[in-house]
C-alpha cells in the first residue's frame, strides 16, 4: 500500500503536537523521535515521486 506524502506529514505534525502536550520527558522524547521518523518517510516519498516523474517525463520525450 502506497502512502502519500500528505499522510506522512500529517503523522509528523500529530507527533509534534503530542510532544508539545506531553508532560513526561520520556514520552516527549518518544514523540519527537516518531516525528523525525515520519518526516524522514515524507522526505523519502517526495524524493521518490519526483524521481519517478522525471523518469516518466524523459521516457515520454524520447517516444
Amino acid at each position: 500500500m502506497q502512502q502519500t506524502v500528505t499522510f506522512y506529514l500529517e503523522q509528523a505534525a500529530q507527533c509534534g503536537r503530542d510532544a508539545d502536550a506531553s508532560t513526561l520527558p520520556h514520552q516527549r522524547e518518544r514523540f519527537l523521535r516518531s516525528q523525525a521518523a515520519w518526516q524522514k518517510l515524507a522526505d523519502q516519498r517526495a524524493t521518490t515521486q519526483a524521481e519517478r516523474l522525471r523518469i516518466e517525463t524523459e521516457k515520454a520525450a524520447r517516444a
